[in-house]
């Protein structure tokens, strides 16, 4: 394993650079192509996707007419990729930043996971938990796929167990919806855990 300070923004564009990207599907997976389905109609959701990469679910909803989602990453190279993939997709909501660095202002609605938290050092995983509920409104929805499946190589990618997310997501979220996707791209079938959680009212 890689220790925290090495898997920093040079060691990631490195990574998009070289084509060492096995995580990059080339486009939205099931799981959240099924979920954004039952959003209804674009409205005005702040959305935030965080460790994006290439931002296939960004592109996704841009398609669909929702008009304020937020993509950040710390590689400027995906991001790019993004912009010359969807012209259309406004600059300003492309952030080059550490996820960890980001604040409320305003707050969002919905937080997207998609391979960001098992590419973060496991040592991270509770302040992951804290910060999206901090980036949250009270009753704001953070939804996406965990790796619930322990990797034969050394990490990234980190796995883990639905044990221990719900560990590190309780003192924060609701839990709607925790369990095995149905409906994962085959190479991930039986590995992927399913969450959609709600952000409690915090004191």
């Amino acid at each position: 394993m890689l220790p925290d300070s090495l898997l920093d923004a040079a060691y990631w564009q490195q990574r998009y650079v070289t084509g060492q990207t096995a995580w990059d599907t080339g486009r939205i997976t099931p799981p959240l192509q099924e979920y954004f389905t039952q959003l209804g109609p674009p409205d005005a959701r702040r959305i935030l996707i965080p460790g994006a990469g290439r931002a296939y679910e960004a592109e996704y909803l841009h398609t669909a007419g929702w008009p304020t989602i937020i993509v950040a990453d710390v590689a400027p190279e995906p991001l790019q990729n993004l912009q010359q993939r969807v012209p259309s997709f406004p600059a300003e909501h492309l952030l080059l930043v550490d996820f960890f660095a980001l604040e409320p202002t305003p707050p969002f609605d919905l937080i997207v996971e998609q391979t960001f938290f098992c590419a973060l050092d496991p040592a991270l995983r509770p302040a992951y938990a804290r910060q999206c509920a901090h980036l949250l409104r009270p009753g704001g929805t953070l939804m996406g796929l965990l790796f619930d499946t322990e990797f034969s190589k050394p990490g990234p990618p980190f796995g883990g167990s639905r044990e221990e997310y719900r560990a590190y997501f309780a003192p924060y979220f609701e839990f709607v919806h925790f369990d095995t996707a149905t409906n994962s791209l085959p190479p991930r079938r039986g590995r992927e855990l399913f969450i959609c959680l709600r952000r409690k009212e915090m004191n």
